[in-house]
């Protein structure tokens, strides 16, 4: 990992260029080279990866990326940031720089993005598609959530985010923390935090703690939902009324699509009490609950 992301470099480079860390844009720039360098490893890149990152900077991570990587697609929704990252990255073939927020919306992923990931996998063979970013914060839940549902399904995700959201993702049934996220991912992914990472690594300090945190499809687990549409809506309704019991949960949930004595019947053949809340069934219940109902609704 070369000296560029350090604090000397990144805040002169800024002053040359008139600039400073747009809050808006949640710049935080990470200036800790061993942490770096563990985000780079818990990625386990190679030539037949096409890597996405979220958030360009002055392309720092970018270049050691494209240095390890059979092809980067890197976003920067920040025009005065993505014209200092394509200097930096002048010597590299290997990538694609779009300058563009990567969100469509909140539940969707920008076409052009996924897009520019389908097509370089085109031309890899047996290319394996990963996310590696620091994540700006305003958009980490948004765009880990929804690569779980997106085309081409990516392979692993290794990325820097606020610690809290980190909790949210590994949290257990029955603790403040675990929520619709929390079984969303879960159910379909094996999730760690590598590290934590306090404010000091970061420049300009976030006020909270952070983390790396790695994420990597599972194909066991995803086959035990037939109709990811259909779980990822459901389940976080099912999260609308935390202190409702679960009968109510699930009738507001099912709303005209199920009757009260069809949820009834589902519960009863579960052996779920109905006095039961959502944040107390363990991941592989909420899967069969939410199955159950979909093929009651099916019928």
């Amino acid at each position: 990992m070369s000296d560029r992301q350090t604090l000397s470099f990144l805040s002169k480079t800024l002053q040359r260029a008139g600039l400073h860390p747009k809050t808006k844009y949640g710049q935080n720039f990470l200036i800790d080279l061993n942490l770096l360098d563990i985000l780079i490893q818990g990625a386990d890149l190679g030539p037949n990866d096409v890597v996405l990152e979220i958030g360009t900077g002055m392309g720092s991570l970018t270049k050691t990326l494209a240095a390890r990587a059979g092809w980067v697609i890197t976003v920067e929704v920040d025009r005065d940031l993505q014209k200092i990252a394509a200097k930096e990255l002048g010597s590299y073939s290997n990538f694609n720089l779009l300058c563009c927020d990567a969100l469509r919306n909140k539940n969707h992923l920008r076409v052009e993005v996924l897009q520019a990931v389908a097509d370089a996998m085109a031309k890899i063979p047996g290319a394996k598609f990963k996310l590696v970013a620091n994540l700006p914060y305003n958009v980490a839940t948004p765009i880990i959530s929804n690569l779980l549902h997106e085309t081409p399904l990516v392979e692993r995700m290794v990325v820097t985010i606020q610690k809290e959201l980190g909790e949210r993702i590994i949290a257990e049934p029955s603790c403040k923390d675990y929520s619709a996220l929390s079984i969303w991912m879960q159910s379909q992914c094996d999730c760690e935090i590598l590290r934590i990472l306090p404010p000091s690594a970061f420049w300009p300090r976030p006020k909270v703690d952070s983390a790396i945190l790695r994420i990597v499809p599972n194909a066991s687990k995803r086959s035990s939902i037939v109709d990811l549409d259909f779980f990822h809506t459901r389940l976080r309704a099912m999260f609308l009324h935390r202190r409702k019991f679960l009968r109510s949960q699930l009738i507001s949930a099912m709303q005209e699509l199920m009757t009260k004595e069809q949820v009834d019947a589902v519960l009863d053949q579960l052996g779920l009490e109905p006095n039961l809340r959502a944040e107390q069934l363990t991941v592989q219940q909420m899967i069969s609950l939410l199955e159950s109902c979909r093929v009651q609704c099916s019928a």
